[in-house]
């Protein structure tokens, strides 16, 4: 097993323990952002928003799910800058606790019919709790995986943390298919607080885990230089604008889409359809644990041929896939469903989210590559995967039909094409030439205390 990274008290940190550290921690992020969707989509609209209308009320829940991605941000500016000065390790345990713990307290937060609208106000203040600690975990454990991997292996490496995104979406789903599957009245009554506060134990679980591993090397000798970036989320701003446009734009596709097809579907196949819910979410996790196998499968395509073609082959998928899709929902057959669940999902999304990873973490110079992976991935969340849901349920209100919101997924993906193509290519750059990079662009900047 290759080893790398700094000893601690006579032991090393290997590729294969950041791996599962950064595996772990991506799973709690979005096992929490899934279950807070899918109750979005099921819940939520009876228990904290019952005097709406039920589609203007699964537009409200979809609108504290949305603000949950305007907190991300700000996550990622706080933790993204700290990051890069204190440590990747630091932060990582910091933004474990912050998310799990808001999620784990969704599990127990009173209803409308218990204290009225003290209910939605509570909900909303742990979604955007755990909106800031999801901020900058992701970018985090890509920035760690990438950073302790080989780098002619970087993209197959570095889309590991990326199936946690999978085994989240597969853990939040089945958790609540079977909860859901209880009578109404028992889901609704505490069926639904289980899965939240399940989160607990996958914190406890990656908290052990984060706290053996040891600070990466690339970052450990900008440590012992001296050399760290006073700003770093100004100093990216500054030296790096293109790069950052480039990730921003990236993100549409994978981000806006991934948000339509796994949590806005579950509200069209039940409410539009008249099916039961738990149709979309089993296509949804069938989608999930193929995604285990397609994941590192575009990891390592991409340290084959390329981070960008790859990435645009994913979005040009989905770009021409948009009506399709719901062709395929409107079947009301549920195999046909699942397929296409199935197909958005593994050829579309996961073709773009596998290679990012590596590609995001190859764009930024490691004094500022958390701050550029964080604060590109989640100025883009709002206006991607934020908003997507509630944008979708909008435009169904409004036209009560499919084919605006297939309008819209071509949109998101026409956006990501065109950054894409735009960027650089950077699966062939090694560690070697982003310090020489990183001195004629930052240079050697002593840090002040935080």
């Amino acid at each position: 097993m290759e080893r790398l990274g700094g000893e601690h008290e006579g032991r090393r940190t290997s590729v294969t323990e950041v791996t599962l550290a950064s595996v772990v921690g991506t799973v709690i992020e979005w096992y929490d952002f899934f279950i807070y969707g899918a109750a979005a989509a099921i819940v939520f609209p009876a228990l904290f928003f019952p005097e709406f209308e039920p589609l203007t009320g699964t537009m409200a829940a979809f609108g504290t799910y949305a603000l949950g991605f305007f907190a991300r941000p700000l996550g990622g500016i706080i933790f993204g800058n700290y990051g890069d000065k204190i440590g990747r390790k630091t932060m990582l345990v910091v933004t474990l606790m912050l998310m799990g713990v808001a999620t784990t307290l969704m599990g127990f937060l009173p209803t409308f019919q218990s204290v009225g609208y003290l209910a939605p106000v509570l909900l909303l203040v742990l979604r955007i709790l755990q909106g800031l600690g999801a901020g900058a975990e992701f970018g985090g454990a890509v920035v760690m995986a990438a950073e302790y991997s080989p780098p002619r292996r970087r993209g197959l490496y570095a889309s590991l943390p990326c199936t946690g995104v999978a085994i989240g979406l597969l853990l939040a789903s089945g958790v609540f298919a079977l909860f859901s599957s209880l009578p109404e009245e028992q889901f609704l009554s505490w069926g639904w607080r289980i899965p939240f506060l399940l989160s607990i134990v996958i914190v406890a679980v990656g908290l052990y885990i984060r706290l053996r591993i040891m600070e990466t090397p690339v970052f450990s000798r900008v440590k012992e230089s001296d050399t760290e970036v006073r700003w770093p989320v100004l100093e990216v701003v500054r030296s790096q604008p293109r790069n950052l446009l480039v990730a921003i734009g990236a993100r549409f596709s994978e981000n806006g889409n991934a948000y339509i097809i796994q949590t806005f579907a579950l509200t069209y196949v039940a409410t539009q359809l008249g099916m039961s819910d738990s149709v979309a979410l089993t296509g949804v996790l069938i989608s999930a644990a193929i995604g285990l196998f397609t994941i590192p499968f575009f990891g390592a395509l991409s340290d084959r041929v390329g981070r960008r073609p790859v990435y645009l082959a994913g979005s040009v998928f989905l770009l021409l896939f948009a009506f399709p899709f719901f062709w395929l929902l409107n079947t009301e057959v549920p195999p046909l469903i699942w397929l296409a669940i199935i197909l958005a999902n593994s050829l579309g999304v996961y073709a773009m989210f596998s290679p990012q990873a590596a590609y995001f973490a190859e764009l930024f110079d490691t004094r500022v590559r958390y701050s550029g992976i964080a604060l590109a991935r989640e100025i883009s969340a709002p206006f991607a995967g934020g908003i997507a849901p509630f944008v979708a349920t909008f435009l169904l209100s409004r036209t009560g039909s499919y084919w605006p919101i297939a309008v819209y997924m071509i949109v998101l993906s026409l956006i990501t094409v065109v950054a894409v193509a735009l960027g650089p290519e950077t699966y062939r750059r090694e560690m070697s030439e982003e310090e020489v990079m990183e001195k004629e662009t930052v240079g050697p900047q002593k840090t002040t205390p935080a």
